[in-house]
């Protein structure tokens, strides 16, 4: 356990603590928080998924973005693998292909922080069909 030195460090980690105790109780609304897939089928994890999901998790919670990173099967997109789909409150799903902990920290800073589109969108290719 670390020991808090100052006032300073006493704060960080109250703000910190109220950020994922924040997250976890919308848990029961999760529409309600960015959700963040990693494909972590055997293509994904052979292609580096699993550093890319750690990355995800610490620097989300570092940078008190309420969010919950989850792990996914296979999405269908094996040739850009790792990859990770984006969800932001009341917004379509993006997914991102070819994802390395550089391109993480750009998915966090550019899109998930300031809605920018970045490079590495991989285009929706099908129609979600409704069955009465």
């Amino acid at each position: 356990m670390t020991k808090i030195r100052s006032i300073e460090e006493l704060k960080k980690l109250r703000n910190e603590l109220k950020s994922k105790t924040e997250a976890l109780s919308q848990k029961d609304n999760p529409e309600s928080i960015i959700q963040v897939k990693v494909t972590m089928a055997t293509c994904g994890i052979a292609s580096g998924s699993r550093p890319v999901f750690e990355y995800l998790t610490e620097e989300l919670a570092k940078r008190n973005i309420p969010a919950k990173v989850t792990q996914s099967g296979c999405m269908g997109f094996c040739y850009a693998e790792p990859t990770i789909e984006v969800t932001i409150p009341g917004k379509t799903p993006v997914m991102f292909g070819f994802v390395n902990n550089k391109k993480a920290d750009e998915i966090i800073e550019r899109f998930i922080r300031k809605g920018e589109l970045i490079e590495g969108i991989i285009s929706q290719n099908y129609e979600t069909v409704e069955f009465n």
